[in-house]
């Protein structure tokens, strides 16, 4: 069986859950002439809208679901087709949008916005500043993520600019070659990525403006796309080769020569790959236009490990991702994305993480980015480099304002619960453990004599307890009810009592015996715990305790009651004397009658083998088959 090994991973169990249509948001005229996505933030969506007279855009509050109105309020300024929207990261009311027409604008959503209002015409919503200084459309737009008011626009005059939203004005150009086709920040804003046409991947240091690495990206000829993988020195590039099969690559931007391990392959589809980069949860995102289908990846150790895939049979034009602190922690939600289907519709799809735990799970959300920048747009320009602080998820489960926490915080690895190790001083005696089995000794097989004298013993036994039996019959026959009876040693009963010759007096007790007088028929059931000594003329094995006689179970009445041992008339012994002589005799007989027996079956085994092997060579005759069965007739009578 080959070796298999499952990586550890708490996210290998991700799955993508799509939406009913009815919690969609539906009744939509989407563009078709976007260069890239759709963006979302925890209150707004940007739709880029499908509209004559000039380009315009909508924006959806997030909790107005449904089918919405033929007629909703839009965000007009632009006298072409707008291509690209983006969220200010600190201001979830400000939008910045680029367009057709060459222009940037920046826009502010009012006050208690809505698409659902009384007035029979809705009021559209004017920018309120505009930024001219591109002399070609503006494809990019996109926010600096640790400054305030810091846009980047990139245009097909191979340029992209650097603005300062409070000024109003560009203050950094970054000269191409070719047409920008994708572009990302670093986490601390100091650098930007770019892809261009040229099939060029720069990393740009942009208050210097000129670029800090330039080496050669993808090789296909269709368009490629970068993100910048948060506080890693890593960028992940999608795009093709020349051979068309969408690829997927990963850069050390310190040595920017080659992708890491080359690039992967991933199909042959020929939709564009749009890689979204989630920080906390270190997760790769792929999705494709033209297909419904979104891959996602975890990255670990400089490499990218699969986890899953979310299907779908809808394919999409665009996608956005929701920032990390606008997820649903309740639901263990640890990313959702935003779908256009058949640019009429909106679909949400949530990727859940399945524990059935009903509490805040910490270590599936670490701080993620807040809504508060690290600095502003002039510190910025002057040369500071820093991160936005975080925010701690387990106060937004809570339901409170969001807890910061340092930019560079990071929280202590849970460690595994391991059993306590205590010294072998302080762990309780196990009962069991501390009762060592005796190792089984085997010595040699016992011979005949021993075999027949053990045989005896067990013989013995039985007398003994048939012996006991019928006094206890007598003990009912003389007590009028059932007592329990106190076992008692016995050990008299298989060995001749001595007088005590060498004792003047009754040997005294712990308590003093009460006087009764015992039946005729307990009388001999009458003992003395207390060992008598041997007399002279009795060898010394013969006061040695039988353990069988000690669970006779014979008592008189009184039993409960220690007594003393006391001397005996010699006329009451006689007869038990007499008795165990005799039984002892037949005993013996017995045995020496079974050990006869016992060899005579062992002589006529050998014979009977000795036959049979002189008939199995082939030497037998009539008169060996008699002599045979004779013996085996002798032999099963003697059994």
């Amino acid at each position: 069986m080959s070796g298999r090994f499952v990586r550890a991973s708490k996210y290998r169990h991700v799955f993508g859950r799509s939406t009913r249509k009815e919690q969609c948001y539906d009744n939509l005229r989407i563009s078709k002439n976007a260069w890239d996505t759709n963006l979302a933030n925890p209150h707004y969506i940007s739709v880029n809208w499908e509209a004559s007279g000039g380009g315009a855009f909508a924006v959806i509050p997030i909790n107005e679901k449904g089918r919405l109105p033929e007629q909703i309020p839009l965000f007009r300024g632009h006298t072409a087709v707008v291509l690209d929207t983006d969220w200010s990261p600190f201001n979830d009311s400000l939008i910045a949008s680029g367009s057709d027409d060459g222009k940037a604008f920046i826009w502010k959503v009012p006050e208690d916005f809505t698409l659902h209002s009384d007035a029979d015409e809705p009021t559209d919503v004017a920018p309120i500043s505009k930024f001219i200084g591109h002399s070609r459309k503006v494809g990019h737009v996109l926010f600096n993520p640790a400054a305030e008011n810091v846009l980047a626009t990139s245009s097909g005059d191979y340029t992209v600019k650097v603005w300062d939203v409070e000024a109003g004005s560009p203050r950094l150009t970054l000269k191409h070659t070719d047409i920008v086709q994708s572009l990302s920040w670093s986490s601390n804003g100091s650098l930007i990525v770019t892809t261009s046409r040229d099939k060029k991947l720069r990393i740009w240091d942009v208050r210097q403006e000129k670029p800090a690495h330039v080496t050669s990206g993808h090789s296909g000829a269709k368009a490629s796309r970068v993100v910048w993988m948060g506080d890693h020195d890593r960028v992940a590039t999608t795009g093709f080769s020349k051979m068309s099969d969408r690829q997927l690559g990963l850069w050390d931007i310190k040595n920017p020569k080659e992708p890491i391990d080359g690039f992967q392959m991933l199909d042959s589809i020929s939709g564009v790959c749009m890689p979204f980069w989630d920080d906390s949860t270190q997760c790769l995102y792929l999705a494709g236009k033209g297909d419904g289908n979104i891959r996602y990846f975890e990255y670990e150790h400089d490499k990218f490990e699969f986890l899953s895939e979310y299907k779908s049979a809808d394919p999409q034009r665009g996608l956005a991702f929701l920032p990390k602190r606008g997820v649903n922690t309740h639901e263990n939600e640890v990313m959702r994305a935003f779908k256009t289907v058949n640019d009429a519709y909106i679909e949400p799809i949530s990727f859940i993480v399945p524990r059935r735990a009903e509490v805040f799970q910490g270590d599936i959300y670490p701080p993620v980015v807040g809504s508060k920048p690290a600095m502003s747009s002039a510190e910025w320009f002057q040369g500071k480099e820093g991160l936005p602080p975080k925010i701690d998820l387990e106060s937004v489960y809570a339901g409170e304002e969001p807890a910061e926490v340092p930019a560079d915080y990071k929280p202590a690895p849970q460690k595994q619960p391991s059993p306590e190790r205590s010294s072998p001083s302080k762990k309780e005696p196990d009962p069991e453990a501390a009762k060592e089995p005796t190792p089984a000794f085997r010595g040699p097989p016992q011979s005949m004599k021993q075999q027949t004298s053990s045989i005896a013993d067990l013989a013995s036994k039985f007398a003994d307890k048939d012996d006991v039996e019928s006094t206890d019959d007598q003990d009912d026959d003389s007590s009028s009810f059932e007592e329990v009876s106190k076992p008692v040693d016995r050990s008299e009963r298989h060995f001749p009592i001595t007088k005590p010759e060498e004792k003047s007096g009754p040997t005294s007790s712990t308590r003093e015996p009460p006087n009764y007088t015992a039946s005729p028929s307990t009388a001999d059931a009458t003992t003395s715990p207390v060992e008598t000594k041997a007399s002279p003329s009795q060898p010394p094995s013969t006061i040695t305790k039988s353990p069988q006689s000690q669970h006779s179970g014979l008592t008189p009445p009184s039993s409960s009651i220690t007594t003393t041992a006391t001397t005996n008339p010699p006329s009451s012994s006689e007869p038990i004397q007499a008795s165990l002589h005799e039984i002892k005799s037949l005993l013996e007989l017995q045995t020496r009658t079974m050990a006869a027996q016992s060899e005579k079956i062992v002589q006529l085994t050998a014979e009977v083998d000795i036959l049979r092997v002189t008939v199995g060579e082939g030497k037998g005759s009539r008169e060996k088959d008699d002599r045979i069965r004779e013996l085996e007739g002798l032999l099963l009578g003697g059994r």
